[in-house]
């Protein structure tokens, strides 16, 4: 196994990676300076040396042929489309939490076209997963459809409150800002959940709901109070976070709706499903899903499904997910 990208998210892979016994970790790239050059133990909070010295440049590592690559490098997929193939012709599987791979059919079909010839000629899966897209919004809503004989719209709503999360994701739905500054980043695109227009994608191809467009809105949600995070304190009448929504047109109505609300002290977390059709059926998991927890979980948990899933570019809808059992399961069940 190689770890591709050693940020917060890569960094809680590794730790999970080293719980489960069937997982090597044998080569680890990240382009930072500070990272490149020591041990990967190290980096991710591990508190001990795993033998695996933080390479600066990909090459050589993936030279060594690992049989799976977990990349988490960037949202963008444009940005990260090099490496994946650098990692695809070394023969290697790839698990990517770029959240443009995890249905990137209608944005980006030329470079879909691209990856998955890539990834058939060298006789691997490339998988671009993760929480949200990648399960909470768009796989679970598949699978919950599976007990109904037919489904004419989904809504799915997500609230997650970010004073719980780590500081980077806390800045990127601009808490603290002012309206003024979150819109001026709203538009220059550095305050956005990347990952709702896949995931709205997703399920409608799936599920053979028609959708012509995909529109996007973003807004602000100001603090009417003061409000707290380990890392933060925002006053009234600043951001805090942010409301964002997907909708999917097609046929003069709205058939799939995507609503995420990520913002410091939401009282209610909440991950919600409704599925109107036969029957109607709606899901609800109180105090919603971990995003970083489950992103990390998901990515280790897929790997056994990317070893016998059949070459190409995949999706989460490709595959089944199941849970990948680590030391302490194991030595339970043996006991």
């Amino acid at each position: 196994m190689i770890q591709y990208g050693v940020g917060p998210i890569g960094a809680g892979i590794v730790r999970l990676m080293l719980q489960k016994p069937e997982i090597q970790i044998v080569g680890a790239i990240d382009s930072d300076p500070q990272k490149a050059g020591k041990d990967l133990g190290r980096i991710v909070g591990a508190e001990r040396d795993l033998g695996v010295i933080i390479a600066g440049e990909a090459r050589d590592v993936l030279r060594a042929g690992a049989h799976v690559v977990v990349h988490t490098t960037s949202s963008y997929l444009t940005q990260v489309t090099d490496q994946l193939v650098a990692c695809l012709q070394a023969g290697s599987h790839v698990v990517s939490t770029c959240e443009e791979l995890a249905y990137p059919f209608r944005k980006h079909g030329e470079l879909s076209q691209k990856l998955d010839r890539a990834a058939r000629e060298h006789r691997v899966a490339l998988l671009g997963t993760g929480v949200n897209p990648g399960f909470a919004m768009d796989k679970l809503v598949l699978t919950l459809s599976t007990a109904c004989q037919e489904v004419r719209r989904v809504k799915v709503r997500r609230v997650v409150d970010a004073s719980r999360r780590r500081l980077p994701l806390q800045k990127k739905v601009g808490a603290g800002m002012s309206v003024e500054e979150f819109q001026a980043q709203v538009q220059a695109g550095v305050i956005k959940h990347h990952g709702l227009p896949e995931s709205a994608g997703m399920i409608a191809d799936s599920l053979g709901l028609r959708v012509d467009t995909i529109e996007e809105t973003i807004e602000p949600v100001v603090a009417q109070e003061t409000v707290r995070s380990e890392f933060l304190e925002v006053a009234p009448g600043r951001v805090k976070g942010v409301r964002q929504v997907a909708r999917g047109l097609g046929g003069g109505q709205e058939n799939v709706r995507l609503e995420l609300e990520m913002y410091l002290g939401a009282p209610e977390p909440v991950d919600t499903i409704e599925l109107s059709g036969v029957p109607d059926l709606k899901l609800a998991i109180p105090g919603g899903i971990h995003g970083d927890l489950a992103t990390a979980a998901i990515a280790v948990n897929c790997i056994p499904a990317l070893l016998e899933a059949k070459p190409g570019l995949l999706t989460s809808r490709d595959i089944p997910m199941r849970f990948l059992p680590g030391v302490a399961q194991l030595q339970s069940v043996g006991a």
